[in-house]
């Protein structure tokens, strides 16, 4: 019994170009094949840059460290790290595990783990914390909040208590 439909021909996983006009090619430097997965070293690590240019607004939620270096206006959320490229201007509320600001942040910065000020980093907002450095020439126009991270609760050597 013959079957009505066709048989259809296996695609290649990748592209190969096929000489014309049965004109040989010189052979060419061999490729390597694409994967149709990321290695293991992007996949675990999810690093992303956003480049000056672009603009983008909306709720950025991600894994690993992303860059922008782009404007952006929304809120951010994350457990991992952000950094700020110095050609970055932010509106937005920013949650995240760790912030490094090199760029324009205007909007509250909460940080798990710390905040990253460079000379070149100007923050609008309050900023909340638990470990804060600020370089020489950073603007910081906002209050700031040390929040209890282990650190603050055990007493100095001296006895004093950090609050």
């Amino acid at each position: 019994m013959a079957s009505s439909s066709k048989q259809q021909e296996p695609v290649p996983s990748r592209y190969e170009p096929r000489p014309l006009g049965g004109i040989p090619r010189a052979e060419e430097p061999s490729v390597p094949a694409r994967r149709d997965e990321p290695s293991n070293e992007l996949r675990e690590s999810g690093d992303l840059l956003l480049g000056a240019g672009v603009q983008f607004e909306g709720k950025l939620t991600f894994k690993g460290t992303v860059r922008i270096d782009a404007k952006f206006v929304g809120s951010i959320v994350t457990n991992d790290v952000l950094v700020v490229g110095e050609h970055a201007k932010i509106d937005a509320e920013i949650t995240c595990g760790t912030v490094v600001v090199h760029g324009e942040v205007n909007g509250n910065v909460k940080a798990k783990s710390g905040v990253e000020l460079h000379r070149s980093a100007k923050v609008r907002g309050n900023v909340e914390t638990s470990s804060l450095a600020v370089e020489k020439g950073a603007l910081l126009q906002g209050e700031v909040k040390m929040t209890g991270g282990e650190n603050t609760a055990r007493p100095s050597p001296e006895g004093a208590s950090l609050q």
